[in-house]
């Protein structure tokens, strides 16, 4: 069974940063694609960033230049910096791993973005 837990939401002004933190636990996780989604009131869930285990990356085009997700195998977690934050990235972020196929998500944290 494989387990996420998401950390580091909460409000911040327009231009200002974030990092959420996903810790995951599990077998073989430290080897499983992991991404960032995110859902805001009214809208679908959609995908932020995505990275496999080797490291490769793919962004949502609303945020190319301004989030970077990255990963620690070592520690079996993966990480999204959000930098230049806007209003529109108001949402509940998800982190996400496929293991054999099937998805598992966290809970959730929510990043407002407000002045």
């Amino acid at each position: 069974q494989v387990q996420l837990v998401e950390s580091g939401g909460g409000l911040v002004q327009p231009g200002g940063s974030l990092r959420l933190s996903c810790a995951a636990s599990g077998s073989m996780v430290s080897i499983s694609p992991m991404g960032w989604y995110r859902q805001a009131p009214g809208n679908q869930r959609e995908l932020v960033a995505f990275i496999t285990a080797g490291g490769s990356t793919s962004y949502a085009d609303s945020v190319k230049g301004r989030f970077t997700i990255f990963r620690d195998n070592a520690k079996n977690s993966a990480f999204l910096q959000m930098n230049s934050l806007k209003p529109e990235d108001t949402a509940v972020y998800y982190c996400n791993l496929v293991k054999w196929g099937r998805n598992y998500w966290g809970e959730g944290t929510l990043v407002t973005v407000s002045s």
